[in-house]
């Protein structure tokens, strides 16, 4: 399919949806648990297209916290407008939304019986799904935020400078620059964009101060980290932000040998999992379902994937045992059990 085809079917798809929307009360556009830049720029972009559309206002809400210093410097220095969603009242909304995420993923906290009216996502569909009205998921895209552009430029709608630079960011973020998972779309989208955006407030996001506790979750990272040949593991143990797991699966995934990245940590009562690869076979949205099949939720990418399991007790053997059983689990997946792991770095 031609850009101009996929703006025209797009076109179609987003009229349709506008002419349901229109009839209806306050919309509620909810993103997945910690949000990242990609569903911050996606609710960002729907945001603008109902106002720019219908003359609507629409509430984002989230849940968990925002911990990453890019995170955290791309919602102030774009003015992202963020609401908890445990401050609403669901059943004010007549419209709900749920952006790079879905119903029974386990990654986001909507409750079970509230009603979903529209998804827009790039991950794999899951069941709950079907018995959502609008339903758009894209597994041939690499970035959500890609979907939330085209649904803009079908529409006609200018972007502003800061709407840019977050659909930029998204973009630039997860797919590492274009290096992982980026497909036409997003390339496209990437390159359009760019001249749009705001440089100077990229480089605040990507470049942010970051507190003290940030270098000791490092240091703790590093030295709990073992190397089964070329499968890194590291147990994090508790943590202060949910999101320092995924940032230390793409720092670690760097390390000279490797080819995949398995990083786990401790917050609130729950077990937060990213594993990253540079195999483009591995398919490790898949593989974590598969390893947390029992214990609780995951999914993902064919390169990228996390998950979580709740309800572990708040002491370190404990968390050190569901750490062994889930290394385990991935070693035995990639055919790789039995192999002895040394540790990053010389042991004291």
């Amino acid at each position: 399919m031609t850009y101009s085809e996929r703006i025209k079917q797009t076109k179609r798809y987003v009229d349709d949806l506008l002419t349901w929307v229109s009839g209806r009360g306050k919309i509620l556009i909810i993103v997945h648990d910690n949000p990242d830049p990609d569903c911050l720029a996606s609710a960002y972009a729907l945001r603008h297209l109902f106002i720019m559309t219908l003359n609507r206002q629409a509430t984002i809400a989230f849940s968990g916290m925002i911990g990453r210093g890019e995170n955290l410097a791309m919602a102030k220095e774009l003015e992202i407008p963020l609401s908890p969603l445990e401050l609403l009242n669901l059943q004010e909304f007549s419209v709900v939304c749920m952006l790079d995420t879905q119903p029974g993923t386990g990654n986001n906290s909507l409750p079970a019986n509230c009603r979903v009216d529209l998804i827009v996502d790039h991950h794999p569909k899951r069941p709950a799904g079907d018995a959502v009205k609008w339903s758009d998921i894209r597994e041939e895209y690499g970035v959500t935020a890609t979907i939330l552009y085209e649904y803009l430029l079908s529409q006609g709608i200018t972007i502003n400078s800061n709407l840019a630079t977050a659909l930029f960011y998204a973009i630039k973020s997860e797919t590492q620059d274009l290096g992982r998972e980026a497909n036409l779309p997003d390339r496209e989208a990437y390159l359009r964009l760019f001249p749009l955006s705001n440089k100077r407030i990229i480089f605040l996001i990507t470049h942010p101060k970051l507190p003290v506790e940030y270098f000791m979750m490092m240091n703790s990272a590093l030295r709990h980290t073992l190397i089964y040949d070329t499968v890194l593991v590291s147990n994090l143990y508790e943590i202060s932000f949910p999101e320092v797991v995924a940032e230390m699966a793409d720092f670690l995934i760097r390390l000279d040998g490797i080819d995949t990245s398995f990083c786990m940590g401790y917050y609130a009562g729950s077990m937060i999992l990213s594993i990253r690869t540079t195999r483009p076979d591995l398919r490790l949205g898949e593989l974590i379902r598969r390893m947390t099949a029992d214990l609780g939720t995951g999914g993902g990418h064919g390169m990228t994937a996390g998950g979580k399991i709740v309800n572990v007790p708040a002491d370190d053997g404990a968390i050190g045992e569901l750490a062994e059983l889930l290394t385990h689990r991935l070693l035995a997946e990639l055919g790789k059990d039995g192999v002895q792991p040394h540790p990053l770095l010389p042991q004291s």
